[in-house]
């Protein structure tokens, strides 16, 4: 059974930073996309930022030049580095993986980690 598990979420001011971990585990064989997802509240869930097994990223608009996504493909890893936070980033932050499990891909979902952003 595949899991995806994150953590680092919290409570921070504004121009605060953190920095959000999601380790895969189970029967993974490759992972080609992982990447973020966040839902705040009221809103639909928004693609954050996403990176390829190569290391190829693509970032939501708002978050340019302030988040950095990065993945460790031994550990079956990815990070969100969060730096100047925002009050509008506050959301459920989830970790996203297209992943090979049993021989064939499926979109995997972590189950959430909340990031508040005070004013």
């Amino acid at each position: 059974q595949v899991q995806l598990v994150e953590s680092g979420g919290g409570l921070v001011q504004a121009g605060g930073s953190l920095r959000l971990s999601c380790a895969g585990s189970g029967s993974i064989f490759s992972i080609d996309v992982m990447g973020w997802y966040r839902q705040a509240l009221g809103k639909q869930r928004e693609r954050v930022a996403v990176i390829t097994y190569g290391g190829s990223t693509n970032y939501e608009d708002s978050v340019k030049g302030r988040f950095t996504i990065s993945r460790d493909n031994a550990k079956n890893t990815v990070y969100l580095q969060m730096n100047s936070l925002k009050p509008e980033d506050t959301a459920v932050y989830y970790c996203y993986a297209h992943l090979n499990s049993y021989g064939y891909y499926e979109n995997y979902w972590g189950q959430g980690t909340q990031v508040t952003v005070s004013s």
